[in-house]
């Protein structure tokens, strides 16, 4: 604990000589409504599914850890603010930025140019790809997803995301289930209502060391590239701008690689997580 404190503090330390100052003040922030928010409040409010393992996920306790919690940990700190997590289905969290209850999120959520019309994006700061989760061998081992696009194929994918989007665009002819939660859409394949789920590949892999007794089985390696990153509201370039400088200094420091590596190759936090219901 005492090295994580040491740590973050080395971090930070360029971003509170600079940008921190600013925060602390609302009269001394320029043109940043967002900015001028937390200021008020003293407090940074990030929405996040908290059902993403390893990005975001809800501890049996309640607690949200995973990759994105510990680096919202650091933004906030860099503002000198609180940390607020809140939770929510996952199609709602940008409606839920645009109104203003939140004022970022950090949910998994792949910079596409069809959101970056509505919101901006600060990133990426994780790469993913869209995979698949199944019981069945054969579907795992397909290298041409056209052998899902039957009406014989039922796919899950959580609603809202790219995943469906992927289901819905390049698979048409196959049975759609949206899911609210990646472990709702979990539950169907564990329970055989659908024949796969299409997710973020880390997901699906965690997915096969959380439940070994269920044989699932995911794909080698993602079909899909997909840029993770921060989205925030449109029309406020010095939030950009503060959390461009801060990725800067957070990537350099090596942190963001860090954390990432912590989540990736330590399974140890599985045990904290509750069994899908």
């Amino acid at each position: 604990m005492k090295l994580f404190k040491l740590t973050a503090l080395l971090i930070i330390i360029p971003l509170i000589l600079g940008a921190c100052n600013a925060i602390n003040s609302k009269s001394e922030i320029s043109t940043s409504p967002v900015l001028e928010k937390i200021a008020t409040r003293g407090e940074l409010i990030v929405g996040t599914a908290a059902s993403m393992p390893p990005l975001n996920m809800t501890t049996k306790s309640g607690k949200i850890i995973g990759i994105e919690p510990d680096i919202a940990t650091f933004i906030a700190a860099a503002m000198g603010v609180e940390l607020n997590l809140k939770a929510m289905p996952f199609h709602q969290l940008l409606p839920a930025l645009k109104s203003g209850e939140i004022d970022m999120v950090m949910s998994n959520m792949t910079m596409t140019g069809k959101r970056n019309l509505k919101v901006a994006f600060v990133g990426p700061y994780f790469l993913s790809g869209k995979s698949i989760l199944t019981k069945d061998i054969a579907i795992a081992s397909i290298e041409d997803g056209e052998a899902l696009n039957n009406p014989e194929t039922t796919l899950a994918a959580l609603k809202g995301s790219t995943s469906q989007q992927v289901v819905e665009g390049l698979l048409p002819k196959a049975n759609f289930v949206p899911a609210e939660t990646y472990d709702e859409a979990v539950k169907l394949v564990l329970d055989g209502k659908v024949n796969a789920l299409v997710a973020d590949y880390p997901i699906c892999l965690i997915s096969t060391f959380r439940y070994p007794e269920a044989e699932l089985s995911t794909m080698l390696k993602p079909f899909t590239f997909e840029p993770i990153g921060i989205a925030i509201p449109a029309n406020d370039p010095l939030l950009v701008n503060w959390l461009q400088n801060f990725f800067i200094s957070f990537k350099g420091s090596g942190e963001l690689e860090r954390i990432t590596k912590h989540w990736l190759d330590n399974g140890s936090w599985l045990e904290l997580l509750p069994e899908v219901e």
